[in-house]
């Protein structure tokens, strides 16, 4: 039985129709949940009261945090720069293998303690001297409305906004979700049909259409990230054919991360990846043609560099998420031969470095007033 909605989490949320069975169709997802009064849908942060629909953690987190852009990961977004990170409860999807499982499977709100509304999110990204905000820890799509009030309010203090999402979402609110976002990272977690069925409870088209938007019709940076699990989504032959797919669809800039599973959730029985793995893939997406290929989760530098296309000079020396030297100029190009990185840069005065620093919001928030 769903949780009852209670009073202070009826925030009023869009996409949705009655349909003529009295149910109501949520529409900001492909899974397209069909409510009675009452219910949440699969997310289970958006549910119907009466004739409405409702998001219910619209001003609550789970907490904030400040991290290395490199961290989300963004390795071509103002390389160095700090970034606000926060979440709040749920998911459209449902990855057996999911990383932050207390978090984005929370079917209680008590780990929602932290309450901060858009302007004052903005206002403390600033005061702690942010480059950027991030919607991450569970998929910023299942709290748009917040996401993006957050994102308006971030951009009038000239702070940029990132979200990081499996991008599984419908067209209309794609189109505005994205309207408020300087910078993505898409999960792309396989690329088969199978395995996002079986193992994500989602389906692959619908993402690789929003991969296919962001790049046809946004000016917004992305960057992709895909989990490998072994024996699941790390055979050749599938990461072959989605270098491919990307090198066409979405050209050979796109940078592409390979990360490590490790076991969590309900695939505890699944060993972790080993580096071989990763790096074995990056080669694959190197010779497929893309030019911008990284490793995550394991130890490997060379998987961690930003190489040059052109000449090969290794222009971003990183040690994880620490930036050890940078030998791009003001505008991204490569001091060896002149070459443009693809990207967002900027004038860089030293990274931020691998720090993670907890943010107690209230009391920053407090401060501020």
């Amino acid at each position: 039985m769903d949780e009852p909605i209670s009073t202070e989490e009826q925030y009023p949320a869009k996409y949705w129709h009655i349909l003529e069975d009295g149910r109501m169709q949520c529409d900001l997802c492909p899974r397209d949940c069909k409510l009675h009064d009452g219910q949440r849908g699969a997310c289970f942060v958006r549910g119907r009261i009466g004739n409405a629909m409702v998001l219910t953690t619209y001003g609550r987190s789970s907490g904030f945090c400040i991290d290395p852009i490199e961290k989300k990961p963004l390795n071509h977004f103002y390389p160095g720069s700090s970034i606000l990170s926060f979440g709040t409860a749920g998911c459209n999807l449902a990855c057996k293998f999911c990383q932050n499982w207390d978090i984005s499977k929370s079917r209680s709100f008590d780990k929602l303690a932290a309450k901060a509304g858009p302007e004052e999110i903005a206002d403390v990204a600033v005061s702690l001297g942010c480059k950027s905000i991030a919607f991450t820890y569970n998929d910023p799509v299942i709290f748009a409305e917040y996401a993006m009030d957050v994102a308006d309010s971030c951009h009038v203090k000239g702070i940029k906004t990132v979200a990081v999402t499996a991008g599984y979402i419908h067209s209309e609110p794609r189109r505005e979700f994205f309207a408020k976002m300087d910078a993505a990272n898409i999960d792309l977690k396989a690329f088969t049909e199978a395995f996002y069925v079986k193992q994500t409870g989602a389906h692959l088209q619908p993402v690789l259409d929003t991969l296919k938007y962001l790049k046809q019709e946004t000016e917004v940076w992305f960057e992709l990230t895909t989990l490998l699990i072994p024996k699941l989504n790390d055979s050749a032959h599938e990461i072959e054919a989605m270098c491919t797919w990307i090198a066409k669809e979405l050209g050979t800039d796109i940078p592409l991360h390979f990360s490590a599973f490790h076991p969590d959730y309900k695939m505890t029985a699944v060993s972790s990846t080993p580096a071989s793995t990763l790096i074995r893939a990056r080669q694959v997406a190197l010779d497929a043609g893309l030019r911008y290929v990284y490793t995550g989760n394991v130890h490997y530098r060379e998987g961690d560099a930003t190489c040059c296309p052109s000449c090969g000079h290794e222009a971003i020396a990183r040690d994880w998420y620490e930036i050890e030297h940078y030998h791009l100029n003001d505008n991204g190009c490569c001091l060896q031969c002149g070459e443009q990185i693809a990207g967002c840069f900027e004038r860089f005065n030293g990274g931020f470095g691998r720090h993670r620093i907890p943010v107690d919001i209230q009391s920053r928030i407090h401060a501020h007033l």
